[in-house]
């Protein structure tokens, strides 16, 4: 096996297009693990700890620009005004150890379905993309389009991560997750949701319930078609048990679980019908507080 140390980002870029199938590593939180047990070994590790650049945020604007190697205790520590939903999520991270070491772009590369940055990702709207470059340029690949399959995502071959491009929140974000213990665990289901007021939209991740991470469509059409005709974005009224069951089936109507070790497809179901319920309930009574508190 081979190990290549590039010191620069020109440098990555051109070590992986003459080593395509070089594994890239950077926090290796999850490489180890599949390495430690022979899951998988790569012909070339590329280890991108040297390229400073990848480690940095920057805010444009509306937009975040989370360099793929940010590790998720910083996003906690500095990015949970802009992106709360995102802060939420990384809190849920393994130990405090993984948190220093584990970033976004790891779980963008990985692409599990269990991967706990993709539920916020999704939630915080379709204007999130991931920022894809090899020699021949740099793509930006919509979050929607990004995953492709159970760990495969639709960056080709001589591509690295770059960075991952977020809005700004306008409007409160939530994730729940639930495990089989409460530290230190792979999510049985996750679910992220976020109110976009500047857009009269609302947003939703659905994580480890399904071959890819995915939205729950109908049920952000139902809620933002209730938000709208009961002109609720601007009194910050209650919604109402009904609205909220009826977007918590939504919610379960979207999985496609399977049975694992850590959790049978019926449960996961349920479960996401519960955090659903729950983190809309959480987001719509902050949202309510700030436009009382406006008014």
């Amino acid at each position: 096996m081979e190990f290549l140390r590039p010191a620069t980002w020109g440098e990555a870029l051109a070590a992986k297009a003459e080593h395509p199938s070089a594994l890239p590593i950077a926090g290796g939180t999850d490489v180890m693990v599949e390495l430690n047990f022979d899951v998988h070994r790569p012909s070339a590790i590329l280890d991108l700890n040297r390229v400073a650049e990848l480690a940095e945020w920057s805010q444009d604007g509306g937009v975040v620009r989370l360099g793929a190697a940010v590790p998720y205790a910083r996003i906690i520590a500095e990015l949970s005004g802009p992106l709360p939903g995102l802060a939420l999520a990384s809190r849920t991270v393994g130990s405090p150890q993984i948190r220093n070491r584990g970033s976004v772009g790891g779980n963008l590369g990985a692409a599990s379905p269990a991967g706990d940055a993709h539920p916020a990702l999704l939630a915080a709207g379709r204007d999130v993309c991931v920022e894809a470059a090899s020699v021949r340029g740099t793509r930006l690949i919509p979050i929607d389009d990004f995953y492709t399959g159970v760990k495969r995502n639709s960056l080709a071959a001589d591509e690295l991560i770059r960075a991952v491009r977020v809005p700004v929140a306008d409007g409160p974000q939530q994730f729940s997750k639930i495990g089989t213990r409460n530290a230190m665990v792979i999510a049985v289901c996750a679910f992220g949701f976020a109110l976009h007021p500047g857009s009269g939209t609302v947003g939703t991740g659905i994580g480890s319930a399904a071959p890819t991470p995915r939205r729950a469509v109908e049920a952000e059409e139902y809620l933002r078609g209730v938000l709208a005709e009961r002109g609720l974005w601007e009194s910050g009224e209650a919604l109402g048990t009904e609205v909220v069951q009826r977007f918590g089936e939504l919610v379960k109507a979207a999985a496609s679980p399977i049975d694992d070790v850590r959790g049978t497809a019926e449960y996961r179901r349920h479960a996401l019908a519960v955090l659903a319920r729950r983190t809309l309930a959480w987001t719509w009574n902050d949202y309510g507080k700030q436009i009382r508190s406006a008014a």
